[in-house]
């Protein structure tokens, strides 16, 4: 009788129970002590040896030679065109970005599908295939250029056209960080509001737009990051003219094919800097809309 009582005791196979504690707490992989092992090994070779590298690599400068290699004219104007380009597109996206979403999300039509897997293509299609078909639509003899050009619009080999680069591989991030809210959206609330009399302004406004917010602020954040390190899409459609349409990529391509190769991780390192605090800011959004929904930080 007490070997049936056992068995069927509950606290003899609970997880929590004190006898099955030890047993119950193993893990399909193995302990932490190996797991982290494992990811700090990773990430060291992955990441953070090259990053190392690239400062040790640096360090090969004086100060003042750092500063005259980041702040040389040519290399300024890469700045201002690449930091520049990527704003406007994160803009542009930010706001095309969110109607897509909402067309997705809101709207059933013939060929939903279709243009739902359509915004992903930037992310699956080489930049280099994109750059090329931009500037063959964009060009002076292209589809499109041939006619815009005799009005006097300018478009491929100029910094417009490194805009319209920037703008097509941004797009996918606005749209899917943003789709998901949409979706997960109480269309109860607005159904209030408009019973309440609110005008769709109103209901957009006060009642959408701060639920979307944070995803919107996240999305901005991820194309804007993106943005700044695009070269493949970039470097067919902007004419690489130094001083007017010459991106800060192609900057430290060039060094590197002078053999300036202290020059060219020096301008990497301003880039690396900035681009590490743009992951910051995404994850501090990515915080801010976890809090947001309800769900732990």
């Amino acid at each position: 009788m007490s070997s049936l009582s056992s068995v069927a005791s509950p606290a003899a196979v609970l997880p929590g129970s004190p006898a099955g504690g030890k047993r119950a707490a193993r893990r399909v992989l193995p302990g932490f002590h190996l797991t982290l092992g494992y990811t700090v090994l990773y990430l060291s070779l992955i990441v953070l040896i090259p990053i190392s590298a690239l400062f040790f690599k640096t360090f090969t400068l004086t100060l003042d030679q750092f500063w005259v290699a980041v702040t040389s004219p040519r290399v300024l104007a890469s700045y201002r065109l690449t930091f520049g380009a990527s704003l406007i597109a994160a803009l542009v996206n930010l706001v095309f970005g969110m109607l897509v979403a909402w067309v997705l999300v809101r709207y059933t039509f013939p060929g939903k599908k279709l243009v739902d897997a359509l915004v992903d293509l930037p992310f699956a299609l080489p930049t280099a295939v994109a750059g090329i078909s931009l500037t063959a639509l964009l060009a002076g003899n292209g589809w499109l250029g041939q006619y815009l050009e005799p009005m006097g619009i300018k478009l491929a080999f100029t910094p417009a056209g490194v805009v319209i680069a920037l703008i097509f591989v941004g797009l996918p991030f606005v749209v899917r960080t943003v789709q998901p809210v949409l979706e997960d959206a109480e269309k109860e609330l607005e159904e209030a509001a408009t019973s309440l009399g609110a005008t769709r302004l109103q209901i957009f406004t006060k009642v959408i737009l701060p639920h979307i917010m944070p995803a919107l602020l996240t999305g901005f954040a991820m194309a804007f990051a993106r943005a700044i390190g695009e070269y493949g899409s970039v470097i067919f459609i902007a004419g690489n003219m130094p001083m007017i349409s010459e991106i800060t990529p192609l900057i430290i391509i060039g060094k590197l094919e002078q053999y300036d190769y202290a020059g060219a991780t020096a301008v990497a390192v301003v880039m690396l800097v900035l681009s590490f605090i743009l992951l910051l800011v995404i994850n501090a959004l990515q915080a801010w809309q976890r809090r947001n929904a309800g769900a732990p930080a």
